[in-house]
């Protein structure tokens, strides 16, 4: 099972909420998926996903606004990254919803 490192702040369902849009278009997930393997300039992204430039741009967009994605510039390429505390968060929240789904209900009466 995934661990939550201790520390890491507890999102809020709203804030989950956001980060599940994000990663809820096929194509974004892909995003995720290559970026699990490391950090990644825009042009290797563009042609290991098969994607113009303009789309795969949006899709970028989406996901650093959800806060899942950082970038950093050199010379003129961008670079980006997952953000692993973004990931540990939705984990942790996703984590807790199954431990609270194991509770037993109360009796009834």
């Amino acid at each position: 099972m995934l661990a939550v490192t201790v520390g890491t702040p507890l999102l809020q369902a709203e804030q989950a909420c956001s980060l599940f849009k994000a990663l809820a278009d096929p194509i974004r997930l892909q995003v995720v998926e290559v970026l699990s393997s490391g950090e990644r300039c825009v042009c290797d992204l563009g042609a290991d996903l098969g994607l113009a430039q303009s789309r795969l741009s949006f899709h970028l967009k989406v996901l650093k606004q959800a806060g899942l994605l950082q970038d950093r510039q050199q010379g003129r390429w961008t670079y980006y990254s997952l953000r692993p505390l973004a990931l540990q968060q939705l984990s942790g929240w996703i984590l807790q919803r199954i431990e609270h789904a194991a509770k037993p209900a109360a009796p009834c009466g």
